[in-house]
């Protein structure tokens, strides 16, 4: 969560969806100060739970199980293509399948 300010840095956006590992306070502030709407999936022991916009964390939940389709696919799990332009066809390639399924 350190590298996020560096990334967003001179994005202009309305909400931040991300999981548990961007939970940071710090990242939480800077995303309420640029008025963004915030959709983290929160760690448990976090004291003051967040509330957050349902139906944002609805979109959110499905790219998570998306992502979680894409590495049952070995070869996208592992990371074994050595190019760029091979992983990225292989992402294609394995979203064409899941959507057909």
């Amino acid at each position: 969560s350190v590298e996020v300010p560096p990334l967003i840095d001179g994005l202009k956006f309305d909400a931040f969806i991300a999981d548990k590992a961007f939970d940071s306070n710090a990242i939480i502030a800077e995303l309420n100060e640029r008025g963004a709407t915030v959709v983290i999936s929160q760690h448990p022991r976090r004291s003051k739970p967040l509330l957050l916009d349902r139906e944002i964390y609805k979109w959110r939940h499905l790219i998570e199980n998306f992502f979680c389709k894409l590495k049952e696919f070995k070869r996208i799990a592992m990371r074994a293509d050595k190019t760029d332009k091979s992983f990225s066809a292989m992402i294609y390639l394995a979203a064409a399948i899941i959507h057909s399924r």
